[in-house]
C-alpha cells in the first residue's frame, strides 16, 4: 500500500533533491510504471552482458567452470562497490543515472568486440575479461540505488514496498534477459552483434527515462550533455554493428591465417577449416596456392591436421580392431569421418554406427571437398549409419529401450579432450558404464584419453575411470602430436597456429616428444597389436605400438580415483 506523499516545500532550505517530488510530464501512476519498465529493461541488459562475458570467455580461454566463476564473482563484488559509489550521486539521481546508463551501454555493448580483439591481436584476453567484468559490475551496481531514489521521487512509498516493486521488475527482467541470450540473441545475431544491440536498447531505455520523464530536473547544460553522450554512444554502437562482420573476418584471419576458408557457427561450436583445397592438399601434401594441408579447428582448438592425422586415427582404431571380431562397430564422436575411414579398411566390418552431436561437422565431412577427400567419403558408405545426438544421452536411451540392443564388437570413443569442462561427462564412470553395457562379451572399447606426458594425471584418471567399471585396460601412446592439438582446456593463439601455404613455419609441427594418449579396454585383458584383415597402416608399425605400450606401463600413476558426474576429477 502506498502512503500519501509527504508535503515538502519546494526550495525549502536544507532539502536535498532526493527528497523533493519530481516534476513529471505525466501523472505519478504512469511515471512510476515507466520507471519500473526501465528497471526491467536494464536488468535484462545487465544479465545479457554477464552471460555474454561468460560465453565469450569460455570460447576464447576455455574451462567454462573457471571462467564462469571468475566473471560472476568479480561482477558481484563490483556491484557492491558500485552501490556504495552511487550514494554520492543520489543528490542528482537523474543526471547520475543517465550518465551511468550511457557508460554501461557503451562498455557492455563493446565488451565482446574488445575481448575478441585482445585475443586475436594480443594473444590473451584474461586481463581484459577481469577488467570488463569489474567495470560492468560497478555500473550495474550503481543502477539500483539511483532507481530507488527516482521511483521515490515519482511518488513517496514505504521503503519495503518500493524495494519489493523495484526488485520484482529487476528479477523478471533478468529472467527475460537470461532466456533471450541463448534462444534469441546468440542464434540470431551472434555474440558481437548481439552485445552491440543490447547496448543500444540499454542506451535508449536510460535516455528515455532521464531526457523525457525527468527532463525538468535537468539544467539546460546537463540536458544537452546527456543528449550528446547518448547520441555518441548510439552512433558508436551502430558503427560497431555495421563493422561487426569485417571485424570478425579480420580477427579470424589474425588467429588462423589467410587460408581460413570455412568459418561457421553451427549452434554447437565454431568450426573453422584452413587449407585442404587443390589436389592432394587434403592428404597433407599441399601445393603452392592450395591453402596448405587441411586443418580443422573446433572452438579454436586444433582437432585435425592433415599432415599427421593418419597416425592419430590409425593408433586409435587399429589396436581395438585387432583384438577380436569387429563386424559391428560404434563410433562416439568422430563426425569428421576419419576414424570411420580407418574402420572401413577392415574387410569383415558389416556395420558402423556414428553418434555425433554436431550436424554442422557431419555436413562438412560429407560436402567439403578437402575433408571429404581426406576421409575417403567414408560417411557415404552404405555400411555406415549416422545418428545426430549427444553420445551420453544416446547410450542412456539404448539401455532404456524395452529390448536389449545388439552388442557392438568395438566401440571407438573419438571425443574432445577430457580437460574441457563441457566434455567431462563423456569421460565419467557413468558414461563408461553405459558404453560397457553395449559391448559384446569379447568386445573392446578404445578411448582417446588426452596427452599422457603433458597432463599425465588427467590421462591416468581416464584409465582409472575405465577400470572402475570392471574393464581391463591397456594404456598406450604415440608420438607426433602437433603442438596446437587440443590437449587441455585452455585456448590461446599459440594453440591455434595459423596455417598459411606461404608460411611453412605456420603449419602445425609434429613433435616427437609430444604424444597422443589412448586406452584400450575390455572385460578381459585385450590382445594388443594390428589386425590381419586390413592393409598395413601408413604411419604406424607394430614395433612403435609396442614401444608406446611399454612407455605407458613405466609411467603409470596408481591410486587415482575415478571421475564421476558428481565429482569430475579432470578439472582438479
Amino acid at each position: 500500500m502506498s502512503d500519501p506523499p509527504e508535503p515538502v516545500l519546494p526550495g525549502a532550505p536544507g532539502v536535498p533533491e532526493a527528497m523533493t517530488p519530481a516534476r513529471l510530464p505525466v501523472p505519478a501512476g504512469p511515471g512510476r510504471l515507466l520507471v519500473l519498465a526501465v528497471v526491467f529493461v536494464c536488468a535484462a541488459c545487465g544479465l545479457v552482458y554477464e552471460l555474454e562475458l561468460v560465453a565469450l570467455a569460455t570460447y576464447l580461454v576455455g574451462d567454462s567452470v573457471t571462467q564462469a566463476s571468475v566473471v560472476l564473482s568479480v561482477m558481484v563484488f563490483a556491484m557492491g562497490v558500485g552501490a556504495l559509489l552511487a550514494k554520492r550521486l543520489r543528490c542528482r539521481a537523474a543526471v547520475g543515472f543517465g550518465a551511468i546508463e550511457a557508460g554501461l551501454a557503451l562498455v557492455g555493448g563493446c565488451s565482446a568486440m574488445a575481448l575478441y580483439a585482445c585475443f586475436a591481436w594480443f594473444g590473451q584476453s584474461r586481463s581484459a575479461l577481469v577488467g570488463f567484468s569489474l567495470a560492468i559490475g560497478i555500473l550495474i551496481g550503481a543502477e539500483v540505488p539511483l532507481l530507488m531514489t527516482l521511483i521515490q521521487r515519482v511518488r513517496r512509498q514505504d521503503a519495503g514496498g518500493a524495494v519489493a516493486d523495484l526488485f520484482a521488475a529487476d528479477y523478471v527482467g533478468a529472467l527475460v534477459g537470461g532466456l533471450a541470450f541463448p534462444f534469441l540473441l546468440l542464434p540470431s545475431f551472434g555474440q558481437l552483434t548481439g552485445a552491440l544491440l543490447t547496448g543500444g536498447v540499454n542506451a535508449v531505455a536510460g535516455g528515455v527515462l532521464v531526457l523525457w520523464l525527468f527532463r525538468r530536473d535537468l539544467s539546460g547544460r546537463a540536458r544537452w550533455a546527456l543528449f550528446a553522450a547518448n547520441a555518441l554512444v548510439l552512433a558508436l554502437l551502430a558503427a560497431g554493428t555495421v563493422l561487426a562482420a569485417p571485424f570478425e573476418r579480420a580477427a579470424r584471419q589474425a588467429v588462423y591465417g589467410s587460408s581460413a576458408r570455412v568459418a561457421v557457427q553451427t549452434g554447437i561450436q565454431e568450426v573453422v577449416m584452413t587449407g585442404g583445397t587443390g589436389a592432394g592438399a587434403g592428404a597433407g601434401r599441399g601445393r603452392k596456392g592450395s591453402g596448405g594441408p587441411l586443418a580443422l579447428y573446433l572452438d579454436g582448438r586444433l582437432r585435425v591436421s592433415a599432415e599427421n592425422e593418419f597416425r592419430y586415427h590409425e593408433a586409435l582404431v587399429h589396436p581395438a580392431m585387432a583384438g577380436g571380431p569387429h563386424r559391428r562397430v560404434l563410433v562416439l564422436g568422430g563426425g569428421d569421418g576419419l576414424a570411420v575411414r580407418e574402420i572401413l579398411h577392415h574387410r569383415s566390418v558389416r556395420s558402423v554406427t556414428v553418434v555425433e552431436l554436431d550436424p554442422g561437422v557431419l555436413r562438412l565431412a560429407r560436402t567439403d571437398p578437402g575433408l571429404s577427400r581426406l576421409n575417403h567419403r567414408s560417411l557415404g558408405d552404405p555400411r555406415v549409419h549416422v545418428v545426430t545426438a549427444d553420445a551420453f544421452d544416446w547410450l542412456r536411451q539404448q539401455g532404456l529401450r524395452g529390448r536389449r540392443p545388439a552388442p557392438y564388437d568395438v566401440i571407438v570413443s573419438d571425443l574432445p579432450d577430457p580437460g574441457i569442462a563441457a566434455c567431462t561427462k563423456l569421460y565419467s564412470q557413468e558414461f563408461y558404464g553405459l558404453a560397457a553395457r553395449l559391448l559384446a562379451p569379447d568386445g573392446r572399447l578404445v578411448v582417446h584419453a588426452g596427452p599422457p606426458v603433458e597432463r599425465a594425471r588427467l590421462y591416468w584418471t581416464v584409465e582409472s575411470t575405465l577400470r572402475s567399471v570392471g574393464l581391463a585396460t591397456v594404456p598406450y601412446r604415440l608420438s607426433g602430436r602437433p603442438a596446437g592439438f587440443s590437449g587441455g582446456p585452455d585456448r590461446t593463439v599459440d594453440a591455434a597456429p595459423p596455417v598459411d601455404a606461404e608460411v611453412p613455419a605456420a603449419r602445425p609441427a609434429a613433435g616427437r616428444d609430444r604424444y597422443w594418449g589412448f586406452v584400450l579396454a575390455a572385460r578381459h585383458p585385450p590382445r594388443f597389436g594390428l589386425a590381419p584383415d586390413a592393409p598395413p597402416p601408413a604411419g604406424l608399425s607394430r614395433e612403435e605400438l609396442q614401444a608406446g605400450r611399454r612407455g605407458e606401463a613405466r609411467d603409470r600413476m596408481p591410486g587415482l580415483p575415478a571421475s564421476t558426474l558428481m565429482h569430475p576429477r579432470y578439472l582438479d
